[in-house]
Protein backbone atom coordinates (compact mmCIF):
# COMPACT_ATOMS: atom_id res chain seq x y z
CA UNK A 1 0.00 0.00 0.00
CA UNK A 2 1.14 3.26 -0.95
CA UNK A 3 1.49 5.60 1.99
CA UNK A 4 2.51 8.78 0.35
CA UNK A 5 0.94 12.35 0.59
CA UNK A 6 -2.98 12.70 -0.18
CA UNK A 7 -4.50 15.21 -2.16
CA UNK A 8 -6.43 16.41 0.53
CA UNK A 9 -2.66 16.91 2.31
CA UNK A 10 -1.29 18.42 -0.45
CA UNK A 11 -4.41 20.43 -1.07
CA UNK A 12 -3.99 21.85 2.60
CA UNK A 13 -0.61 22.43 2.82
CA UNK A 14 -1.03 24.51 -0.56
CA UNK A 15 -3.78 26.43 1.44
CA UNK A 16 -1.79 27.58 4.14
CA UNK A 17 1.11 29.14 1.90
CA UNK A 18 -2.05 31.61 1.17
CA UNK A 19 -2.04 34.65 3.06
CA UNK A 20 -5.66 34.72 4.64
CA UNK A 21 -7.10 31.49 3.04
CA UNK A 22 -10.21 30.79 4.21
CA UNK A 23 -10.29 27.14 3.08
CA UNK A 24 -13.15 27.61 0.79
CA UNK A 25 -11.02 26.97 -1.89
CA UNK A 26 -9.35 23.87 -0.98
CA UNK A 27 -13.10 22.30 0.07
CA UNK A 28 -14.18 22.74 -3.26
CA UNK A 29 -11.23 21.18 -4.76
CA UNK A 30 -12.25 18.47 -2.48
CA UNK A 31 -15.84 17.86 -3.72
CA UNK A 32 -14.43 18.17 -7.31
CA UNK A 33 -12.33 15.20 -6.21
CA UNK A 34 -15.21 13.44 -4.93
CA UNK A 35 -16.82 13.88 -7.67
CA UNK A 36 -14.34 12.23 -10.16
CA UNK A 37 -13.99 9.66 -7.95
CA UNK A 38 -17.80 8.56 -8.85
CA UNK A 39 -16.99 8.99 -12.66
CA UNK A 40 -13.70 6.75 -11.89
CA UNK A 41 -16.52 4.24 -10.68
CA UNK A 42 -19.15 4.12 -13.24
CA UNK A 43 -16.59 4.13 -15.88
CA UNK A 44 -14.78 1.04 -14.88
CA UNK A 45 -18.21 -0.92 -14.62
CA UNK A 46 -19.01 -0.10 -17.65
CA UNK A 47 -21.63 -2.85 -18.87
CA UNK A 48 -21.56 -4.36 -15.57
CA UNK A 49 -24.46 -1.99 -14.70
CA UNK A 50 -25.30 -0.69 -17.81
CA UNK A 51 -23.97 2.35 -18.73
CA UNK A 52 -22.57 1.85 -22.31
CA UNK A 53 -24.13 3.28 -25.12
CA UNK A 54 -26.02 6.46 -26.61
CA UNK A 55 -28.43 8.28 -24.51
CA UNK A 56 -30.64 9.40 -27.30
CA UNK A 57 -29.87 13.13 -26.70
CA UNK A 58 -27.88 15.63 -28.13
CA UNK A 59 -25.64 18.54 -26.64
CA UNK A 60 -25.79 22.22 -27.26
CA UNK A 61 -23.10 21.36 -29.96
CA UNK A 62 -25.39 19.18 -31.75
CA UNK A 63 -23.01 16.28 -30.40
CA UNK A 64 -24.82 12.62 -29.84
CA UNK A 65 -24.63 12.11 -25.96
CA UNK A 66 -23.35 8.93 -24.41
CA UNK A 67 -25.24 7.77 -21.16
CA UNK A 68 -21.75 8.55 -19.31
CA UNK A 69 -21.96 11.76 -20.62
CA UNK A 70 -25.32 12.74 -18.94
CA UNK A 71 -24.19 10.70 -15.34
CA UNK A 72 -20.97 12.36 -15.63
CA UNK A 73 -22.62 16.06 -15.92
CA UNK A 74 -25.52 15.23 -13.30
CA UNK A 75 -22.49 13.77 -10.95
CA UNK A 76 -20.55 16.92 -11.05
CA UNK A 77 -23.68 18.75 -10.41
CA UNK A 78 -24.89 17.11 -7.20
CA UNK A 79 -21.16 16.92 -5.72
CA UNK A 80 -20.70 20.40 -6.35
CA UNK A 81 -23.69 22.38 -5.93
CA UNK A 82 -24.81 22.13 -2.28
CA UNK A 83 -21.47 23.18 -0.35
CA UNK A 84 -21.46 26.84 -0.75
CA UNK A 85 -18.02 27.56 -2.71
CA UNK A 86 -19.88 28.04 -5.85
CA UNK A 87 -21.90 31.03 -7.57
CA UNK A 88 -22.52 28.82 -10.75
CA UNK A 89 -21.16 26.10 -13.06
CA UNK A 90 -21.11 25.36 -16.83
CA UNK A 91 -20.88 22.27 -18.78
CA UNK A 92 -20.01 21.56 -22.35
CA UNK A 93 -22.96 19.74 -21.94
CA UNK A 94 -25.29 22.13 -20.92
CA UNK A 95 -27.18 25.35 -23.38
CA UNK A 96 -26.83 27.31 -20.22
CA UNK A 97 -25.01 27.64 -17.24
CA UNK A 98 -26.03 26.17 -14.05
CA UNK A 99 -27.23 28.96 -11.39
CA UNK A 100 -26.84 27.43 -7.23
CA UNK A 101 -30.28 26.27 -6.37
CA UNK A 102 -31.53 29.22 -4.15
CA UNK A 103 -31.59 26.28 -1.04
CA UNK A 104 -27.58 26.10 -1.06
CA UNK A 105 -25.29 29.33 -0.10
CA UNK A 106 -23.26 30.56 -3.09
CA UNK A 107 -19.50 30.67 -2.93
CA UNK A 108 -17.29 32.98 -4.72
CA UNK A 109 -16.02 30.73 -6.98
CA UNK A 110 -17.38 29.50 -10.56
CA UNK A 111 -16.61 26.78 -12.14
CA UNK A 112 -16.73 25.43 -16.20
CA UNK A 113 -15.96 21.75 -16.90
CA UNK A 114 -16.32 18.68 -19.99
CA UNK A 115 -17.36 16.14 -17.35
CA UNK A 116 -16.68 12.96 -19.76
CA UNK A 117 -13.63 14.42 -22.49
CA UNK A 118 -13.46 11.80 -25.09
CA UNK A 119 -16.45 10.13 -24.49
CA UNK A 120 -16.80 8.29 -28.20
CA UNK A 121 -14.12 5.71 -26.93
CA UNK A 122 -16.24 4.44 -23.93
CA UNK A 123 -17.58 1.83 -25.87
CA UNK A 124 -14.07 0.78 -27.12
CA UNK A 125 -12.48 0.69 -23.62
CA UNK A 126 -10.49 3.22 -24.17
CA UNK A 127 -8.97 6.18 -21.74
CA UNK A 128 -11.43 9.20 -21.04
CA UNK A 129 -11.31 11.65 -18.64
CA UNK A 130 -13.14 14.77 -16.89
CA UNK A 131 -12.00 18.20 -17.41
CA UNK A 132 -12.47 21.26 -15.02
CA UNK A 133 -11.27 24.82 -14.73
CA UNK A 134 -11.79 27.41 -11.81
CA UNK A 135 -12.95 30.84 -12.04
CA UNK A 136 -13.19 33.93 -8.91
CA UNK A 137 -16.84 35.16 -9.61
CA UNK A 138 -16.74 38.72 -9.91
CA UNK A 139 -16.56 41.45 -7.19
CA UNK A 140 -20.25 41.98 -5.91
CA UNK A 141 -22.19 39.67 -8.21
CA UNK A 142 -24.26 37.33 -6.48
CA UNK A 143 -26.45 35.83 -9.48
CA UNK A 144 -23.98 35.16 -11.87
CA UNK A 145 -24.93 35.21 -16.01
CA UNK A 146 -23.33 33.59 -18.74
CA UNK A 147 -21.39 36.74 -19.56
CA UNK A 148 -19.01 36.27 -16.02
CA UNK A 149 -17.84 32.78 -17.23
CA UNK A 150 -16.21 35.00 -20.14
CA UNK A 151 -13.01 35.56 -18.69
CA UNK A 152 -9.34 35.11 -20.24
CA UNK A 153 -7.47 31.89 -19.51
CA UNK A 154 -5.36 33.74 -17.20
CA UNK A 155 -7.49 34.78 -15.07
CA UNK A 156 -7.84 30.99 -14.17
CA UNK A 157 -7.41 29.90 -10.17
CA UNK A 158 -7.05 26.08 -11.15
CA UNK A 159 -6.95 24.15 -14.31
CA UNK A 160 -6.97 19.80 -13.81
CA UNK A 161 -8.21 16.81 -15.31
CA UNK A 162 -9.02 13.47 -14.38
CA UNK A 163 -7.65 10.15 -16.76
CA UNK A 164 -9.82 7.26 -16.41
CA UNK A 165 -7.44 4.98 -17.76
CA UNK A 166 -5.41 1.42 -16.19
CA UNK A 167 -5.55 3.39 -13.25
CA UNK A 168 -7.23 7.01 -12.41
CA UNK A 169 -5.43 9.85 -12.16
CA UNK A 170 -5.90 13.19 -11.26
CA UNK A 171 -3.48 16.05 -12.59
CA UNK A 172 -4.00 19.75 -11.35
CA UNK A 173 -2.39 23.15 -11.58
CA UNK A 174 -2.85 26.49 -9.13
CA UNK A 175 -0.25 28.20 -11.15
CA UNK A 176 2.70 27.04 -8.83
CA UNK A 177 3.75 23.67 -11.17
CA UNK A 178 1.71 20.69 -11.91
CA UNK A 179 0.87 17.75 -9.50
CA UNK A 180 -0.27 13.78 -10.38
CA UNK A 181 -2.18 12.00 -8.08
CA UNK A 182 -3.11 8.23 -8.58
CA UNK A 183 -6.04 6.45 -7.10
CA UNK A 184 -5.52 3.72 -4.25
CA UNK A 185 -8.74 2.08 -5.05
CA UNK A 186 -7.77 0.20 -1.60
CA UNK A 187 -8.37 3.49 0.84
CA UNK A 188 -10.65 5.29 -2.05
CA UNK A 189 -7.78 8.40 -1.65
CA UNK A 190 -5.84 10.05 -4.49
CA UNK A 191 -1.81 9.90 -3.69
CA UNK A 192 0.91 12.17 -5.14
CA UNK A 193 2.76 9.98 -7.55
CA UNK A 194 4.10 12.18 -10.26
CA UNK A 195 5.36 15.69 -8.41
CA UNK A 196 6.68 18.56 -10.00
CA UNK A 197 5.70 17.20 -13.46
CA UNK A 198 7.35 18.94 -16.33
CA UNK A 199 7.19 18.35 -20.37
CA UNK A 200 10.33 18.32 -22.18
CA UNK A 201 11.21 21.68 -24.62
CA UNK A 202 12.39 18.81 -27.73
CA UNK A 203 10.39 16.07 -29.37
CA UNK A 204 10.31 13.08 -31.66
CA UNK A 205 6.21 12.69 -30.71
CA UNK A 206 3.22 14.40 -32.91
CA UNK A 207 -0.20 13.58 -32.51
CA UNK A 208 -3.14 14.95 -35.25
CA UNK A 209 -6.33 13.89 -36.66
CA UNK A 210 -4.53 12.59 -40.25
CA UNK A 211 -7.86 11.97 -41.52
CA UNK A 212 -8.29 15.91 -41.56
CA UNK A 213 -4.88 16.32 -43.59
CA UNK A 214 -6.90 17.58 -47.03
CA UNK A 215 -9.06 20.42 -44.54
CA UNK A 216 -5.50 21.40 -42.78
CA UNK A 217 -4.21 25.17 -43.46
CA UNK A 218 -0.34 25.72 -45.27
CA UNK A 219 1.56 25.54 -42.18
CA UNK A 220 -0.07 22.54 -40.58
CA UNK A 221 1.05 20.79 -43.84
CA UNK A 222 4.48 22.16 -43.79
CA UNK A 223 5.12 20.53 -40.26
CA UNK A 224 3.55 17.31 -40.16
CA UNK A 225 5.37 16.64 -43.53
CA UNK A 226 8.28 17.50 -42.05
CA UNK A 227 7.44 14.92 -39.63
CA UNK A 228 6.72 12.55 -41.85
CA UNK A 229 9.85 13.14 -43.89
CA UNK A 230 11.93 11.68 -40.52
CA UNK A 231 15.70 11.63 -40.90
CA UNK A 232 15.70 12.01 -44.84
CA UNK A 233 14.27 15.79 -44.22
CA UNK A 234 14.88 19.04 -42.93
CA UNK A 235 14.11 18.08 -39.28
CA UNK A 236 17.08 15.15 -39.84
CA UNK A 237 15.01 13.17 -36.93
CA UNK A 238 12.50 10.56 -37.07
CA UNK A 239 9.04 11.48 -35.39
CA UNK A 240 6.50 8.69 -34.32
CA UNK A 241 2.37 9.86 -34.62
CA UNK A 242 0.10 9.17 -31.76
CA UNK A 243 -3.41 9.84 -31.79
CA UNK A 244 -5.82 8.47 -29.19
CA UNK A 245 -9.13 10.53 -29.90
CA UNK A 246 -8.93 11.47 -26.16
CA UNK A 247 -7.71 14.69 -25.08
CA UNK A 248 -6.95 14.17 -21.82
CA UNK A 249 -4.94 11.07 -22.90
CA UNK A 250 -2.66 13.19 -25.17
CA UNK A 251 -2.12 15.35 -22.55
CA UNK A 252 -1.24 13.21 -19.96
CA UNK A 253 1.35 11.67 -22.32
CA UNK A 254 2.85 14.74 -23.36
CA UNK A 255 3.31 15.60 -19.65
CA UNK A 256 5.07 12.31 -18.96
CA UNK A 257 7.26 12.40 -21.92
CA UNK A 258 7.03 15.10 -23.95
CA UNK A 259 5.01 15.67 -27.50
CA UNK A 260 2.67 17.87 -29.70
CA UNK A 261 -0.72 17.89 -30.19
CA UNK A 262 -2.42 19.56 -32.71
CA UNK A 263 -6.36 20.26 -33.02
CA UNK A 264 -5.94 22.69 -35.90
CA UNK A 265 -7.78 25.13 -37.47
CA UNK A 266 -9.15 24.01 -40.87
CA UNK A 267 -11.83 24.39 -43.61
CA UNK A 268 -13.79 21.17 -42.96
CA UNK A 269 -16.54 23.09 -41.31
CA UNK A 270 -15.91 26.94 -42.33
CA UNK A 271 -18.93 27.67 -39.62
CA UNK A 272 -16.70 26.03 -36.90
CA UNK A 273 -13.22 28.11 -35.87
CA UNK A 274 -11.82 25.17 -34.17
CA UNK A 275 -12.45 22.16 -33.04
CA UNK A 276 -12.32 21.97 -29.45
CA UNK A 277 -13.78 23.79 -26.87
CA UNK A 278 -12.06 27.31 -25.32
CA UNK A 279 -13.74 27.37 -21.83
CA UNK A 280 -13.85 23.48 -21.15
CA UNK A 281 -10.99 21.88 -23.01
CA UNK A 282 -8.19 24.35 -24.17
CA UNK A 283 -8.20 26.81 -21.08
CA UNK A 284 -7.56 24.41 -18.29
CA UNK A 285 -5.14 22.41 -20.28
CA UNK A 286 -3.48 25.15 -21.81
CA UNK A 287 -2.91 26.18 -17.97
CA UNK A 288 -1.50 23.32 -16.90
CA UNK A 289 0.52 22.57 -20.36
CA UNK A 290 2.13 26.27 -19.47
CA UNK A 291 2.99 25.23 -16.08
CA UNK A 292 4.78 22.63 -17.04
CA UNK A 293 7.05 24.27 -19.09
CA UNK A 294 5.23 23.35 -22.49
CA UNK A 295 3.05 26.03 -24.44
CA UNK A 296 0.16 26.32 -25.63
CA UNK A 297 -1.51 28.25 -29.27
CA UNK A 298 -3.82 28.45 -31.76
CA UNK A 299 -1.35 28.75 -34.19
CA UNK A 300 -1.62 32.50 -33.68
CA UNK A 301 -1.95 33.39 -30.44
CA UNK A 302 -1.69 32.08 -26.70
CA UNK A 303 -4.71 30.42 -26.00
CA UNK A 304 -5.11 31.95 -22.33
CA UNK A 305 -5.14 35.29 -23.53
CA UNK A 306 -8.21 34.92 -25.40
CA UNK A 307 -10.74 36.86 -24.49
CA UNK A 308 -14.09 34.32 -24.68
CA UNK A 309 -16.87 35.87 -26.67
CA UNK A 310 -19.09 32.80 -25.94
CA UNK A 311 -20.41 29.90 -23.18
CA UNK A 312 -19.09 27.38 -25.74
CA UNK A 313 -16.58 29.16 -27.96
CA UNK A 314 -14.32 26.57 -30.20
CA UNK A 315 -10.55 26.85 -30.94
CA UNK A 316 -7.91 25.46 -32.96
CA UNK A 317 -5.10 24.14 -30.29
CA UNK A 318 -1.53 23.26 -30.64
CA UNK A 319 -0.30 22.42 -27.45
CA UNK A 320 2.75 20.69 -25.78
CA UNK A 321 6.78 20.79 -26.16
CA UNK A 322 8.13 24.56 -26.43
CA UNK A 323 10.20 24.05 -29.03
CA UNK A 324 7.88 22.49 -31.72
CA UNK A 325 4.38 24.50 -31.00
CA UNK A 326 6.83 27.32 -31.28
CA UNK A 327 7.97 26.13 -34.63
CA UNK A 328 4.76 25.87 -35.87
CA UNK A 329 3.44 29.38 -34.31
CA UNK A 330 6.46 30.59 -36.66
CA UNK A 331 5.16 28.89 -39.73
CA UNK A 332 1.74 30.38 -39.13
CA UNK A 333 3.41 33.91 -38.82
CA UNK A 334 5.53 33.00 -42.28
Amino acid sequence: MHTGETITQFISEEQRRVGGATGEFTALLNDIVTACKYISNAVNQGALVGVLGTAGSENVQGETQKKLDVISNDVFIKANEWAGHLAAMASEEMDDIYPIPAQYPKGKYLITFDPLDGSSNIDVNISVGSIFSILRCPEGVTNPTAKDFLQPGTKQVCGGFALYGPSTMLVLTTGNGVSGFTLDQNVGEFILTHPNMTIPEDTTEFAINMSNMRFWEEPVKRYVDECLAGSTGSRDKDFNMRWVASMVAEVYRILTRGGIFMYPKDTKDPSKAGKLRLMYEANPMGFIVEQAGGACSTGRERVMEIQPEDLHQRVPVILGSKNEVERVVAYHKE
